[in-house]
């Protein structure tokens, strides 16, 4: 069983941390950050765990942790420690500890609305003060104090520090709306789903100032790890199911239609409707689905058929069902939906082949759901694996998109001439300057693409605003529509200018719409806004990841020539002045 996933071994991480540390340090490959502690309590072990588990997501940490309940006075004073450190993610620990006053029993409700709005004023100047940083600042809601003097009354009573409570992380709720570098880490759900009684240990608290129990540290540093895991791009895409006992009870090829459990007839009927329930949720939050079974192809089908069935047949992009190895099964769903491996989770009730996955494409993640069904969900749920940091509207038209998809590739197979199907598309772009409504999920789109990807640089929110708002700065988004519909903000493309010359930072494209000629009208576009800046050359990178081989070449079928070459890194250089358009496909818009 995997040490950092749902359900957590808390005694061997805390027993074996110094082992476990130096085992995920060797051969392995990382990405660095700089995350900044600042703590409201005690926090040194927190850091510690946190560490463990970032490097068993690929990250290795550097940290600033900030003096014992010094939170404000770093993030709001001077601070050359803290700039010098230029955190990545700043993470405050704060606790119901470092609430300053709840209401007095004498307060009316004018004297506590003044208490809630300093209180709320005192987080504000802190993520205002950060904001300088340009970085994501992970901020914990409040969790209920253990003890309540008013007991059940606490909770409506304007003098409750419940009430007190709610309303503030109501408050921090909308602010989060509004704010997109502040990511709230809910420690209100997560101390209530733990416990209030084992969440906090008041002896700990008394003797070290740690605001919660040593047993719930663990839990902590795994709640923030999924957070930094969605900040970074790094959750997941893609839920692959089996059928037998895991979508629905028994075995249809066996038992057929009429014989198989979904609905609310029998406990196991029940279990696997709320499964059905919890996927279709999923599916419509932009999550892709797919099927993975040992099966006939017809009779699997016709599983969804049941009246009492949640999941439709439609709501899976891909369904494989036949006798081949899983594995394979598995590979070619990834190709077919056209995503990194290590974006898939796949779910199975049998141990056999649940081991065979893991062992053939270690990539894939899969989770050791056990034999009850009534625990499936957690298993996704709880390990975070489709932790979002923004919902977009594109999020939501996700699974149309492939939907879409699917309607091109049949198009497709009508014609021999490739130009000649794409042409039949009738192909539109929207390619212009960042805008203010794009901006989050530009930031969302940067962080999540790794396939084409030329730089593999990421982006905070804030600077993202900072570059849409630069002279010094081209910055192309595009969008790309067809006969089919709509394929959403898919492009992005982003250049620092400096004297006569701009050098690409970065570019990303979905891999939705790649071998589309979208790339060819991006760059188009891009050498015109050279242009109109009278840039004379570009200066363009290529930096080799395990994911974006498919690019390497991309800047010389554009025409750029190779200056430096580097253990597969290269840079290229281009004469504007050569460059003549090479995209005759795409009907570009950018007026």
């Amino acid at each position: 069983m995997n040490l950092f996933e749902f359900p957590l071994n808390i005694s061997n991480i805390l027993r074996k941390k110094k082992s476990i540390k130096k085992n995920l340090l060797n051969n392995r490959k990382f990405i660095e950050k700089n995350i900044a502690i600042l703590g409201g309590s005690t926090t040194s072990e927190i850091k510690y765990i946190l560490e463990l588990f970032l490097l068993n997501n690929g990250i290795q940490p550097s940290f600033y942790e900030s003096g014992y309940n010094k939170y404000y006075e770093d993030a709001v004073f001077e601070n050359e420690e803290l700039k010098k450190f230029n955190p990545d993610i700043i993470y405050i620990h704060t606790t119901n500890k470092n609430i300053l006053k709840f209401p007095d029993f004498n307060d009316d409700i004018n004297d506590i609305k003044i208490l809630l709005k300093n209180e709320i004023n005192r987080y504000e100047t802190i993520w205002n003060s950060l904001s300088a940083y340009d970085c994501a600042i992970i901020q914990n809601n409040f969790d209920y104090c253990h003890d309540r003097s008013l007991g059940n009354i606490d909770s409506y009573d304007i003098h409750g520090k419940t009430y007190f409570i709610n309303k503030l992380n109501k408050a921090f709720s909308t602010r989060a709306r509004e704010l997109n570098n502040l990511y709230i880490n809910d420690i209100n759900y997560l101390s209530s789903y733990l416990g209030l009684k084992y969440w906090f240990d008041k002896s700990l608290w008394c003797q070290a100032k740690y605001a919660l129990s040593m047993d719930s540290i663990p839990e902590l540093a795994f709640n923030i790890s999924k957070i930094i895991n969605s900040i970074l791009g790094k959750s997941k895409k893609c839920l692959v199911l089996d059928l037998d006992n895991t979508c629905w009870g028994g075995v249809i090829g066996d038992d057929g239609l009429e014989g198989i459990q979904i609905g609310t007839e029998t406990a196991v009927s029940e279990a696997h409707t709320l499964f059905q329930k919890y996927v279709k949720e999923l599916r419509d939050r932009g999550i892709i689905i797919a099927i993975c079974s040992k099966n006939n192809y017809g009779t699997a089908k016709k599983g969804f058929d049941h009246p009492e069935s949640i999941l439709n047949f439609s709501d899976f992009s891909v369904f494989k069902a036949n006798w081949n190895p899983k594995h394979n099964n598995i590979e070619e769903i990834a190709k077919e939906i056209n995503i990194g491996i290590d974006s898939l989770v796949f779910i199975d009730d049998s141990p056999m082949e649940r081991e065979i996955v893991s062992s053939q494409i270690p990539g894939v993640s899969v989770p050791d759901i056990g034999d009850d069904i009534a625990t499936y969900i957690d298993h996704i749920d709880k390990n975070g694996y489709f932790e979002a940091n923004l919902l977009s509207k594109d999020d939501l038209k996700r699974n149309r998109f492939y939907d879409d998809n699917k309607k091109r590739l049949d198009e497709k197979a009508k014609f021999q001439s490739y130009d000649d199907f794409l042409v039949s598309l009738e192909m539109i772009a929207e390619i212009k300057p960042f805008s203010p409504i794009y901006l989050d999920r530009i930031t969302q789109l940067i962080n999540k693409t790794n396939q084409f990807n030329l730089t593999t640089k990421r982006y905070t929110a804030g600077e993202i605003k900072r570059i849409s708002l630069s002279e010094k700065h081209i910055k192309l988004y595009g969008k790309l529509f067809d006969k089919y519909g709509d394929n959403g903000l898919v492009a992005i493309s982003i250049g620092e200018i400096k004297a006569k010359t701009c050098y690409i930072n970065l570019w990303v494209m979905s891999c939705r719409v790649i071998k589309r000629n979208m790339e060819f009208a991006m760059f188009d576009e891009f050498v015109n806004a050279c242009k109109h800046h009278n840039i004379s050359e570009i200066i363009a990178y290529y930096y080799k990841s395990s994911k974006n081989e498919m690019v390497s070449n991309l800047y010389k079928d554009f025409g750029f020539t190779i200056v430096e070459q580097n253990n597969g890194n290269t840079i290229w250089k281009l004469d504007v002045s050569d460059y003549k358009n090479t995209n005759s496909i795409i009907e570009v818009k950018n007026g």
